[in-house]
């Protein structure tokens, strides 16, 4: 996570794990288009079922439910298109910019003294669901610590076809970029 004056990186590239928890598959049988390959599912809706599935984990752990952030979305989504576009993988982009640095470029931190930003980043290579990436997620201690931050309330999805690593197999990119201002 980010704050203001203190950068320091609390989330780290997600491993792929396979299967799923049973009260996984069961939050995930209640978000249209969960199980829908990002290549299948237009970006929007794998987004919503992206955020309907943290959402459904926020919730089981009796936090706050986030909102889907156009500002943030548009930074998760230019970050997950770099990475793609210019093979890497990393919270910082090649020339050190960090996701407080592209959060802030959207306007989403204009006016606001006080904020707190966090990101989680997945790449899959093959039939790349939300259900497959929130799942994993959730088994990665870092990014289980971001997607349950308490003070969080608005997130942005970035879902770009293709993965930072050439594969055969397709694959999609995601970013999670979360926030709330003060």
């Amino acid at each position: 996570m980010f704050r203001k004056g203190c950068l320091a990186i609390l989330a780290v590239a997600a491993v792929a794990l396979s299967g799923a928890t049973p009260g996984a598959q069961a939050r995930a049988a209640t978000c249209a288009h969960a199980h829908a390959a990002a290549a299948d599912a237009s970006r929007a809706d794998a987004a919503e079922a992206t955020v309907c599935l943290i959402n459904a984990v926020r919730r089981a752990h009796g936090l706050s439910t986030l909102s889907l952030n156009p500002r943030l979305s548009s930074a998760a989504r230019g970050h997950s298109r770099d990475m793609v576009r210019r093979r890497y993988f990393a919270h910082n982009t090649p020339e050190g910019l960090s996701p407080a640095h592209r959060v802030r470029g959207t306007g989403y931190l204009a006016g606001h003294r006080r904020w707190l930003v966090g990101e989680t980043l997945a790449w899959w290579s093959g039939a790349a669901t939300p259900a497959t990436i929130v799942t994993a997620w959730m088994h990665s201690p870092p990014h289980r610590h971001v997607l349950l931050e308490p003070s969080f309330r608005d997130v942005g999805i970035g879902l770009v076809l293709g993965t930072p690593r050439p594969s055969r197999r397709g694959g999609a990119t995601y970013t999670a970029d979360f926030g709330v201002k003060w």
